[in-house]
């Protein structure tokens, strides 16, 4: 079984028992989540295509941890006019594990 579920405005294809790295939640590590914008569940040869959502369809989840992603770097400049520009910044990010998935397949 699988679902697609919108986080936070990404679409993710998730299935039970999976880690999946998002974008920052609200919650301590070992709080329950529920996500009701399922967009997709499949079973097997059954699927439900929700317009826009599967009605009845949810997905919960068990945030893991906080962490950082990688640094990315941001340089910019303007050649011959003595212009240069470092930034650089890291995603908070939220590893959540997949609990279960409710939904009735087409």
């Amino acid at each position: 079984m699988y679902a697609i579920v919108d986080i936070h405005g990404v679409q993710t294809k998730v299935s039970p028992d999976e880690v999946l790295t998002v974008p920052l939640m609200s919650g301590d590590p070992g709080a329950k989540l529920t996500f009701d914008k399922v967009l997709l569940v499949g079973n097997g040869d059954r699927i439900a295509v929700g317009q826009p959502s599967v009605k009845g369809a949810s997905v919960s989840v068990e945030i893991v941890e906080h962490l950082r992603g990688p640094k990315l770097r941001i340089f910019k400049f303007k050649r011959r006019r003595d212009f240069r520009k470092r930034r650089g910044y890291r995603d908070e990010l939220t590893r959540i594990r997949v609990t279960g998935i409710v939904g009735t397949g087409a």
